[in-house]
């Protein structure tokens, strides 16, 4: 199974912290992961791997999320992020962070389910 490109599938972890270079530290450390720094436009973006497969990413929060927790989040794949988001609605859920298209990675959304528990949803750009 592709992760990326099943629904449904969990394919993404992302670290939200105020110290993604110590963060990098501590999980290379526990882990093994060997990270990479990348610039995705919006600054520095931390991509682990195991081996040549990346697993995670690790960023700082974004501006106006300051003093904002350290957390992990999660992303699951979805064939469409608009119809998804309109769906969870329909469940009872919502959107907390609108749409938005990632240049090269793909389209993506922050959800919560009626229970209150936040995950993202993301279509990846193929190819």
């Amino acid at each position: 199974m592709d992760t990326f490109k099943t629904h449904g599938a969990f394919s993404w972890s992302e670290l939200m912290t105020p110290d993604p270079e110590a963060a990098g530290r501590f999980y290379s450390g526990l882990f093994g992961w060997a990270v990479k720094n990348m610039d995705m436009g919006t600054g520095p973006y931390h991509v682990a791997n195991v081996g040549e497969t990346s697993v995670a990413g690790i960023m700082a929060p974004p501006p106006g999320g300051e003093g904002m927790p350290a957390n992990w989040g999660c992303y699951v794949t979805v064939d469409n992020v608009d119809e998804t988001i309109a769906k969870c609605t329909a469940l009872g859920g919502k959107s907390i962070m609108p749409p938005m298209d990632v240049p090269g990675v793909g389209r993506m959304a922050v959800l919560q389910d009626p229970q209150g528990a936040v995950f993202s949803v993301i279509t990846y750009t193929s190819g």
